[in-house]
C-alpha cells in the first residue's frame, strides 16, 4: 500500500489536500511521487484523515519511496 493508495480511497488530491488544509494540491503530489514526505509533526492528522495509523501511514509513505526507487 502506498500513500497514493491511501488517499485515492478519499478522492482527489486536491480533496485530500483541502481536508489536510493544503491550499496547493502539489505538496500532495510530491508525497506521492517520493519527492518529498510530511512533516513529522503532521502525520498523526493526515493518518486521522485517511483512518490509518500512523505506522500504517509511515509504511505507506515508505513503499511510496521504495516504489519510486525501482522505477
Amino acid at each position: 500500500m502506498t500513500l497514493k493508495n491511501l488517499r485515492e480511497k478519499l478522492g482527489t488530491q486536491e480533496e485530500f489536500a483541502k481536508l489536510l488544509n493544503i491550499e496547493d494540491k502539489s505538496v500532495v503530489a510530491k508525497w506521492e511521487q517520493g519527492k518529498s514526505a510530511p512533516k513529522t509533526k503532521d502525520l498523526k492528522r493526515i493518518a486521522g484523515v485517511l483512518g490509518v495509523t500512523v505506522d500504517e501511514l509511515l509504511t505507506a509513505i515508505e513503499n511510496t519511496a521504495k516504489n519510486q526507487n525501482i522505477r
